[in-house]
């Protein structure tokens, strides 16, 4: 079996620390470099309830799309809900380790395993890594469907495609409009709205739009077909946990490791229901 140090070192190649944003918090946020590794298992959310699922499959490594301490702490005492996730897993023996940002901008990264999940093909990232020569890695990915599809029916292949959430998948835009270029970004994504102007595609389908951006944009591109597709942010980035879990099975078969490497398919989308108004077309009430 693999030492920690020997596994962390092969993740740090798919997603080096080094690429990810500044404002970021990733790599090993737990674990000895010496404790042997014979199980891992991918998710999301580095949340209590994941722990439990890690405890219970008999995971020595938890890797996570999320940070745990994004923005630093004074305290990991058990009284909080982080410190608790902090104390259950040492107290188990079982690693935890992330791949934020750096993730994102991989080549592939999450946005690949998103355009993956849509049957859709990547043409080139919609901001691409300056730093890559190749021009394959950066945020997003500016991509094409197989055929075109109106707006409405691109809604309902992501709705599903992806996995199912209380959200759904929200719309702005003329659901007849055609749609032949999608540009996706998995997670959070109206930073990227001058990007995806510029990049002259007929649909962005991202995360947690907000009123404001959102109303601003659909403003801008008033006399375009340009939609906006909402979906769930935990349902967008999700898919990237099954293309790194084969990245690591490739890795392990490689090395002669035989590691077992799962992916969690708890839904940690903190939204649980959804209740759908009877007449959208009605508006205010008087």
């Amino acid at each position: 079996m693999p030492r920690l140090s020997e596994v962390i070192a092969a993740l740090d190649d798919l997603w080096p620390a080094e690429r990810a944003e500044s404002w970021d918090a990733v790599g090993t946020v737990v674990g000895d470099p010496d404790q042997e590794v014979s199980r891992v298992l991918f998710a999301v959310d580095p949340v209590q309830e994941i722990v439990d699922e890690a405890i219970k499959l008999g995971a020595d490594l938890l890797v996570t799309h999320h940070p745990l301490y994004l923005r630093g702490t004074t305290t990991v005492a058990a009284s909080h809900f982080k410190g608790r996730v902090v104390h259950t897993l040492i107290k188990n023996d079982i690693a935890l380790h992330v791949a934020h940002t750096n993730a994102d901008k991989a080549d592939p990264g999450v946005s690949d395993a998103l355009a993956g999940a849509l049957d859709l093909r990547v043409l080139r990232p919609l901001v691409p890594d300056p730093g890559d020569p190749h021009g394959r890695r950066g945020l997003g990915r500016i991509c094409a469907l197989d055929h075109p599809l109106t707006v409405r029916e691109f809604a309902a292949r992501a709705a599903s495609r992806l996995p199912a959430t209380a959200q759904g998948i929200r719309v702005a835009g003329y659901p007849e409009a055609t749609v032949r270029t999608v540009a996706v970004s998995g997670g959070s994504g109206d930073s990227l709205f001058d990007d995806v102007r510029a990049a002259g595609v007929d649909a962005f389908l991202t995360a947690d739009l907000r009123h404001h951006p959102a109303a601003e944009f659909t403003a801008a591109v008033a006399h375009s077909p340009l939609a906006l597709l909402d979906a769930a942010h935990w349902a967008t980035e999700w898919p990237w946990c099954e293309l790194a879990a084969t990245q690591l099975d490739e890795i392990s078969d490689r090395h002669g490791w035989d590691l077992r490497v799962h992916v969690s398919k708890t839904v940690t989308d903190p939204w649980t229901a959804h209740a759908a108004s009877p007449d959208t077309t009605a508006g205010a009430p008087n």
